[in-house]
């Protein structure tokens, strides 16, 4: 962050001014964003920058040297994102891992077999509910026409199916 470009806002925001304030919130938010980036679990950044923000707009006032500015909101944005790691381990009394790991999805071949099996295991009519709906994507009402059911009972088979297909491959 250039300093050059704010110290005179910084100075006016400091004093009070409202609208240079504002100045040096906009300036300051990307470069905390991707400080905070480096330092906080992904979900939490956007909440670190908000609280460090709002506890500059509050503290300014009691920063000595302006020349202490940049890394002054360095520092509070760090002790933001430590604060809600152990919030967020008090929470859930785990270890939070510093990176997240990607979301491991099975080969295409192997989710395909899981979903022929979880389908063969279904009885006839919930079978078939599902394919007409999620392969074919028929609507409820042309469903309904199609079965000869209401429209209620189309849907609550469905749901029916989709809890048995989902229980199968849980297992």
């Amino acid at each position: 962050m250039e300093l050059l470009l704010v110290t005179g806002d910084l100075e006016a925001a400091r004093t009070g001014d409202r609208f240079a304030l504002e100045r040096v919130l906009g300036q300051s938010r990307q470069n905390l964003r991707r400080y905070a980036e480096f330092h906080c679990i992904v979900n939490d950044v956007e909440d670190a920058v908000q609280e460090s923000l709002l506890l500059v707009s509050r503290k300014l006032r009691d920063l000595r040297e302006l020349e202490c500015f940049t890394s002054w909101l360095f520092r509070i944005v760090k002790r933001e994102c430590n604060r809600l790691k152990r919030g967020r381990k008090l929470l859930t009394g785990q270890e939070i891992p510093e990176c997240i790991l990607p979301i491991v999805y099975p080969e295409s071949n192997e989710y395909r077999q899981d979903v022929a099996a979880a389908l063969e295991s279904l009885p006839a009519h919930y079978r078939e509910i599902i394919l007409l709906r999620d392969l074919e994507g028929l609507t409820v009402e042309e469903m309904s026409t199609q079965l000869g059911l209401s429209r209620e009972a189309v849907k609550s088979r469905l749901h029916r199916a989709r809890v048995m297909a989902r229980e199968y491959l849980s297992s």
